[in-house]
């Protein structure tokens, strides 16, 4: 599907993390470099990859994952490749989508 998420399309704010931002970001699984919550340019691919393992490109359904990676994911997930299972299961449980096996 490829979705495309720009700045303004969120609902926070996220700091730019310039010193960062050339880095290689999240494109995939496996993935075990940590993954920082606080940086526009490692949310953006995050939720742009999560978006399209659930097939939705709805603004309230970035907004909802948005809301659970601020407040309810819980600080010992570290690596891009767990916040990515934690969000997808968790945005799937919301959606009543059920859960595949990737």
């Amino acid at each position: 599907m490829g979705i495309a998420i720009k700045p303004s399309d969120l609902y926070y704010r996220y700091p730019r993390k310039k010193e960062t931002r050339d880095l290689p970001k999240f494109s995939g699984k496996p993935d075990a470099n940590p993954f920082d919550r606080y940086d526009l340019y490692e949310v953006v691919p995050m939720y742009e990859a999560v978006m399209d393992a659930l097939g939705n490109n709805e603004q309230d359904v970035l907004q909802k994952m948005e809301e659970v990676l601020n407040n309810e994911v819980p600080a010992f997930v570290q690596t891009r490749e767990e916040m990515y299972d934690c969000l997808l299961m968790v945005m799937q449980g919301l959606l009543g989508i059920e859960a595949t096996k990737e």
